[in-house]
């Protein structure tokens, strides 16, 4: 008798154990942010979401400053299941092509804009990165971006001839500073302060969050206000990673990602007037580009996108249309 007690016993505690494990699961996010960056506020506030509305079931563990890989890497590691969480940007572009529209020039204008455009067209973003093996549990961003560099400002697109120009690893970007006539040079996003440093570029394009948090005010001597293109980021798994999990805890990430989403809004448009300040007060020289000069040049990239990306036109039509309410 006192053996049979035993095994039900040890029977109870192994069931125990099982159910605590699948209760519990730790989930890791990597992200290319530095310390101060819009990336890792999000992050820590999608992890601080989930961890206080579900700390009995998830718990989101963050690892910024590229320690889990860079852009490209992460992506990889999404579908290997060695990270849970990912926060690409410009870099999905090249996952799908129709993540280049947001490589359009000046096609976003503000953020309620890019709320619009989410409503209309969010199931075919999710649709993309499904077929690739990604879901998107929500958006958040990288913001409008502008140009640093060591030459001279940049008023014109003419300023850019020549000009070395770091971009992210995305296509679009490439080609649209191509067509401004300056030199672009994809790298990660982890080695621009010292290529800028050395001399191996001569500047890039960020929004002021990154600029200033991976402190390329240091080693840059001027800033373009130019806003050419809102980047959006996506908080991201890989399908498979999402469809194991019960229901109620998608639709928990699902509710954390929605709520960060309002937070990274916030805090992007405090952190463009105070920002800008910081970058000021450490001796660059600020100017204001003629935006009407960069979109009268941005043409043949959408031309090019209408022609090259299936139902291209139709989708620019579309975010357009969606830029004046009503």
């Amino acid at each position: 008798m006192k053996a049979i007690f035993r095994v039900l016993a040890a029977t109870t505690a192994i069931g125990m154990a099982t159910g605590a494990f699948a209760q519990n699961v730790t989930m890791k996010f990597g992200h290319v942010g530095n310390p101060g960056s819009l990336f890792e506020a999000t992050v820590d506030n999608f992890a601080a979401c989930v961890n206080d509305s579900m700390g009995d079931k998830v718990e989101v563990q963050t690892f910024g400053s590229s320690q889990l890989g860079k852009d490209k890497e992460l992506l990889q590691k999404l579908k290997l299941g060695q990270v849970d969480f990912a926060l690409p940007s410009s870099v999905m572009s090249s996952v799908d092509d129709t993540f280049g529209i947001f490589e359009m020039p000046y096609i976003i204008s503000d953020r309620d804009h890019m709320r619009r455009v989410q409503a209309e067209l969010m199931d075919v973003f999710q649709s993309a990165a499904n077929d690739n093996g990604y879901q998107i549990v929500g958006l958040a961003e990288n913001g409008f971006r502008n140009i640093t560099n060591n030459t001279r400002p940049i008023n014109v697109p003419a300023d850019l001839e020549g000009i070395k120009l770091r971009t992210p690893n995305g296509v679009w970007r490439l080609k649209m500073f191509q067509e401004y006539g300056a030199n672009p040079t994809p790298m990660a996003f982890s080695d621009v302060f010292t290529a800028l440093q050395t001399g191996v570029i001569d500047g890039q394009e960020n929004p002021y969050a990154q600029i200033a948090s991976a402190k390329f005010q240091e080693v840059q001597k001027y800033l373009s206000i130019t806003e050419h293109v809102y980047t959006p980021a996506y908080i991201l798994m890989s399908k498979k990673k999402f469809d194991s999990l019960d229901a109620d805890i998608q639709a928990g990430l699902t509710d954390c990602a929605n709520k960060t989403q309002d937070f990274t809004y916030e805090r992007a448009a405090e952190l463009e007037t105070s920002l800008l300040k910081v970058i000021e007060d450490a001796g660059v020289e600020v100017n204001t580009a003629d935006k009407a000069a960069f979109i009268e040049a941005s043409a043949p990239i959408y031309q090019q996108f209408a022609d090259e990306v299936e139902g291209g036109q139709a989708m620019i039509d579309k975010v357009l249309g969606l830029g004046t309410p009503g």
